[in-house]
């Protein structure tokens, strides 16, 4: 007789360690949306292991709402924010002088802040595309600039992690905006692995799957409800959904003295969701039927 499914294993508690204790004690960390979400978990996993944490958030109440929760072990390093539209290249300056004057000049970059939303490509005004472009891509490459630039006009090198999405190979139905711009992401880590390797920068990707959390936005919870509202674990071939701190172990290592051979690499960190396939194909379902939207008409 066939064993039952049953998934991929549960991960060890929070609070647990992937790496050594101590292993970013004396080295400074900046971590763009770092109040909430998935990047509040990766920055939460950076301070533990002794890292000096700067959380760059868009505004200021959502990281004063988590800052007691983003370095809670002793030993853990030292936290600030510094508040930053990743849009603009002055401030993005600016967060940078901040934490240098606060704790040094960040030996990791962490590019999590995005924005994102559903919408049929054909109901996407310019606006709405650049709101997303602006944001997942240039606020990216700003970021990423400075950071390059601050450490080869220094002579150190420095680790960067950007927060892709699977779609950046496949396409995404009903996202072309974040599509576009995650696979614009993906490419500069591809780029920047092999301009900048000669001077110890490395630069990889991390690809979340399904990692459900409380600052989810009321789009993306509300397709999971729609999808799959009381079975989003058997819909992931691991038969479960990811807890945050899984994401930040990745991260951790990604950017740790333990893979400093790996550049130019995106990660994918999603249970094989994004390579799952049907042995017969479903029905189509037109994206606007999917989001419940009537008829397209253009305006006058």
């Amino acid at each position: 007789m066939e064993n039952p499914p049953r998934g991929l294993p549960v991960p060890p508690a929070l609070g647990a360690a992937a790496l050594p204790p101590g292993t970013y004690a004396g080295q400074v960390v900046l971590v763009t949306g770092g109040g909430t979400g998935l990047g509040k978990a990766i920055a939460t996993e950076f301070a533990r292991l002794g890292a000096d944490l700067v959380s760059a958030p868009r505004r200021a109440a959502p990281h004063t709402a988590a800052g007691g929760e983003v370095a809670p072990d002793p030993g853990a390093g030292r936290v600030t924010a510094a508040v930053c539209d990743i849009r603009d290249p002055e401030r993005v300056a600016d967060v940078f002088d901040a934490a240098q004057a606060a704790f040094g000049l960040p030996d990791v970059l962490v590019n999590n802040a995005a924005a994102n939303f559903p919408s049929p490509a054909e109901d996407l005004s310019p606006n709405a595309w650049r709101a997303v472009v602006d944001i997942t891509l240039t606020g990216t490459w700003f970021m990423t600039r400075e950071f390059g630039r601050r450490h080869l006009a220094a002579g150190t090198g420095g680790s960067i992690v950007n927060i892709g999405a699977s779609y950046a190979w496949t396409g995404g139905p009903g996202f072309a905006h974040s599509a576009a711009a995650k696979a614009g992401v993906k490419s500069l880590v591809e780029t920047l692995a092999v301009e900048w390797g000669p001077y110890g920068i490395q630069i990889n990707g991390l690809v979340p799957g399904l990692f459900p959390h409380g600052d989810m936005s009321e789009d993306i919870r509300g397709g999971l409800e729609r999808a799959a509202p009381d079975a989003k674990d058997a819909r992931q071939p691991a038969l479960r959904v990811g807890a945050p701190r899984e994401l930040g172990w990745a991260a951790t290592f990604l950017a740790s003295p333990y893979a400093r051979f790996v550049t130019g690499h995106t990660l994918v960190v999603d249970g094989a969701n994004w390579q799952r396939r049907s042995v017969v194909n479903p029905e189509v379902v037109p994206i606007r039927t999917q989001l419940g939207r009537g008829p397209f008409t253009s305006s006058p």
